[in-house]
């Protein structure tokens, strides 16, 4: 099955099954160690990709038309 970040993921409490973010997002709650921090990570990890954020896209820079010219 390949994974939709890559097959190397580090594990991390944030984007597990088992786990479920608090209201104001500074804990997760697991389902099987209570409350833990989003790194947190322990051997019932269980990768959800629906959970992970991904990055911010880089800005582009703005061109014109003098840097398409010969």
């Amino acid at each position: 099955m390949r994974r939709l970040f890559g097959e190397n993921i580090e594990p991390a409490c944030s984007y597990c099954k088992n786990g479920s973010a608090t209201k104001n997002g500074d804990k997760i709650m697991c389902l099987r160690k209570g409350m833990v921090e989003p790194g947190f990570k322990c051997r019932r990890f269980k990768y959800d990709p629906l959970k992970r954020v991904p990055s911010k896209q880089a800005e582009l820079p703005e061109f014109s038309e003098a840097d398409f010219e010969l």
